[in-house]
């Protein structure tokens, strides 16, 4: 889906702000619950930035960037920004390059540090 396509909503400030926190707090609630099987750590800085540590001492960071209404990943595999492209009733973050979807991304960024299946979906 391009971000230019009609079906998308445009956000403003504070929308993004509500749904990067939203996004972020599902994000922390999936990693602590594989946390119990997983030996991670979640760290959570600030309103805006989630560190997570591995096993392996390898860190994925998700982090929001309000001036640009994106959401940044930076992985072993790389550094990846997404974008909104959805709607307030169908939250989509679409990666600028790839078009890859955020969630589905760092679940499989996460799974391969980690070195085991982890799943993370919007709550």
């Amino acid at each position: 889906m391009n971000p230019n396509n009609s079906g998308v909503e445009t956000i403003d400030g504070r929308q993004f702000y509500a749904l990067g926190s939203h996004l972020l707090h599902s994000i922390e609630v999936a990693l602590e619950a594989a946390d119990d099987e997983l030996d991670l750590d979640v760290e959570r800085q600030g309103g805006n930035v989630i560190n997570i540590r591995f096993k392996d001492k390898s860190v994925i960071v998700v982090n929001t960037q309000p001036p640009l209404h994106e959401i940044w990943v930076a992985a072993k595999s790389g550094g990846y920004h997404y974008r909104w492209a959805g709607t307030m009733t169908k939250p989509l973050w679409l990666d600028t390059k790839t078009g890859n979807e955020l969630l589905s991304d760092l679940a499989k960024f996460a799974s391969t540090q980690a070195g085991h299946p982890i799943k993370i979906d919007l709550i």
